[in-house]
């Protein structure tokens, strides 16, 4: 596993490139431990911090997750690919199925947290849904989880007054979600906007999500648009860089 090529890289990087080929090559399986720093340290002839750095490396990706007390280990746990143009097709949440179905093909996926209420419209989500600072938008919290793993936090914001009634404001609201809810107002999204952009967790965030040290999020805010150009929902989301493809497909 010792490194013998003359690459420019610090040592912390080729004896965590090191490890990851060993992951890759079926070596350390999901749930195996890694060697400790005092391993690395004698394998490779460097200092503590050095092996900590690697170790470091693996966990940032999403690689690998520290157990206190008992070492660093191989993650077990295959991230989601989600398919950010099919699963927003009205086939999903017109025939009354999550939209999260296509992303998760099966796998255990739960809602453990849920707040519903109304509030007033921070100054950026009022300015993309048309309305003034201080005018009651419903406000849904959500925080996802799969395979007992938190991966996503959520927040949906919608005009109060659009929505007002419905299940929308409810916790459960219903097969097919917020949009087939809105289609059912008369206020069916026909077309959706998103923007994505990456940036190291708030501690909140980063508690909430249970992130290991070094993890990034990435953030998406979505917008929903009926047939007249009108946006009738902001959700801005938050997820485990680590836990997520995102993949988009579409023709030329």
């Amino acid at each position: 596993m010792v490194g013998q090529g003359k690459s420019r890289q610090p040592k912390y990087q080729r004896i965590a490139a090191d490890l990851k080929a060993a992951i890759e090559a079926g070596d350390y399986l999901p749930g195996d431990r890694l060697p400790g720093e005092n391993t690395l340290m004698a394998t490779y002839e460097v200092a503590r911090m050095t092996a900590r750095q690697a170790i470091g490396v693996l966990q940032s990706e999403g690689l690998t997750e520290a157990r206190k007390g008992a070492g660093v280990f191989v993650r077990d746990f295959r991230p989601l690919r989600r398919q950010g143009i099919k699963r927003l097709s009205q086939e999903q949440w017109g025939n009354g199925r999550s939209i999260w179905a296509t992303d998760t093909e099966g796998r255990s996926v739960e809602v453990d947290q849920v707040t519903v209420g109304e509030q007033p419209a921070p100054e950026r989500i009022a300015h993309v849904l048309g309305l003034e600072p201080g005018d009651p938008v419903c406000v849904r919290e959500r925080r996802f989880v799969l395979d007992g793993k938190p991966v996503l936090l959520s927040a949906s914001y919608l005009p109060a007054q659009l929505v007002a009634g419905s299940a929308i404001v409810q916790e459960n609201t219903g097969p097919g979600g917020i949009y087939a809810r809105l289609d059912e107002l008369g206020h069916k999204p026909v077309r959706f906007r998103e923007e994505i952009r990456s940036r190291m967790p708030s501690q909140g965030e980063a508690d909430a999500l249970r992130l290991a040290a070094g993890t990034p999020v990435i953030l998406v805010c979505r917008t929903a648009f009926t047939e007249d150009g009108r946006p009738v929902e902001v959700n801005e989301m938050t997820l485990d860089a680590a836990s997520y493809v995102l993949e988009y497909g579409f023709e030329s």
